[in-house]
């Protein structure tokens, strides 16, 4: 039988109505009671780090959560998180980074009705993380939510209130869970070959930056003293605007001649960025050493960045560490 450690950190999942809304109150202990079926197929030790609405969750915490694992992993056969839905795709990216070559897995899950109400999604989100993390099939960092298993950097939260609230985004789901059952899509465990490995930093100086339509390179000229990278949300396949008196394009040149790291993104969800394709984009590409998002998620391409950052890599080395897959973050820079 299985050994799993729950951890839990608050959470709808855990949280109960007070007359301030919903806040975390519910023990980890309290949510294994909530699905004694579970005792069946894996043995459960739990944990709680701390209780919070994952609207307060940082880098901070997803080091703790990284650390917690590390310190257990020999101790355990796998990890169920419990996390709030609001950041619960940043936090499963950043896991992703800090949590390298790893043959076992972390489950995240959560819900978007807590566990002690009669009508709820948490009891069988909860039951089902566990299930997968029993699998022997199971590995690396994944969230499972509403039946289905999505790798860490692939998972957004589309929907802010029906039970289906993540999607896998330019990828396929990995899992899925039907009838106490999991079918796999995707069974790679076999291309990890490399011993698991743990990293402890995250830069938290990342700059995201959200085009809207007239707005100038003012705002990078502001933002470069007190940022180590920024990333870019653009329009369609990915450019720049060329009006306003400060030109996005002086602004870059700013960030670069200061050795800061230039990401371009895209807001379009799906399909990702290809700026070879506008004059608009190719520009900049070829002025400028930019780092392209392509099919990446924007927690995914965040949180890359604070990994990479918070790992002292820089210059060129940061460039082939952020095109470099890891757990099926990126594919259209191959």
């Amino acid at each position: 039988m299985k050994r799993i450690l729950l951890i839990a950190t608050g959470g709808t999942i855990a949280s109960r109505y007070l007359k301030e809304g919903l806040e975390p109150q519910i023990t980890a202990e309290e949510l294994i009671g909530y699905v004694p079926e579970a005792k069946a197929f894996c043995q459960i030790t739990a944990c709680q780090p701390f209780s919070l609405d994952s609207t307060n969750v940082c880098q901070d915490h997803w080091l703790i959560l990284a650390g917690l694992v590390e310190k257990n992993y020999d101790a355990y056969d796998g990890f169920v998180i419990c996390h709030g839905t609001d950041t619960m795709a940043y936090t499963a990216a950043a896991l992703s980074y800090l949590i390298q070559n790893n043959l076992k897995p972390v489950v995240i899950t959560g819900a978007q009705k807590p566990i002690d109400l009669e009508i709820t999604d948490a009891r069988l989100n909860l039951r089902d993380s566990l299930r997968f993390a029993s699998d022997d099939r199971a590995h690396g960092v994944n969230i499972v939510f509403g039946g289905k298993v999505i790798a860490g950097t692939r998972a957004k939260k589309e929907r802010s209130k029906s039970y289906n609230a993540f999607a896998s985004i330019n990828y396929p789901d990995i899992a899925v869970i039907q009838d106490h059952r999991v079918i796999f899509y995707i069974d790679d465990r076999s291309r990890v070959r490399e011993r698991v490995r743990f990293y402890h930093g995250m830069d938290s100086k990342v700059l995201l930056l959200k085009l809207i339509p007239g707005m100038d390179g003012r705002m990078l000229n502001r933002m470069a003293e007190d940022y180590d990278a920024v990333i870019i949300e653009s329009f369609g396949v990915g450019g720049l605007p060329s009006y306003g008196e400060q030109s996005f394009q002086d602004a870059i040149e700013g960030w670069c001649r200061k050795g800061k790291k230039v990401i371009m993104a895209t807001q379009v969800t799906h399909e990702g960025s290809d700026m070879e394709v506008y004059q608009v984009g190719k520009s900049i590409k070829e002025r400028f050493p930019v780092v392209e998002a392509f099919d990446m998620t924007l927690e995914a391409t965040v949180t890359k960045t604070m990994w990479l950052l918070g790992a002292g890599i820089r210059g060129e080395a940061f460039d082939s560490g952020f095109y470099r897959t890891i757990n099926h973050d990126i594919l259209l820079a191959e």
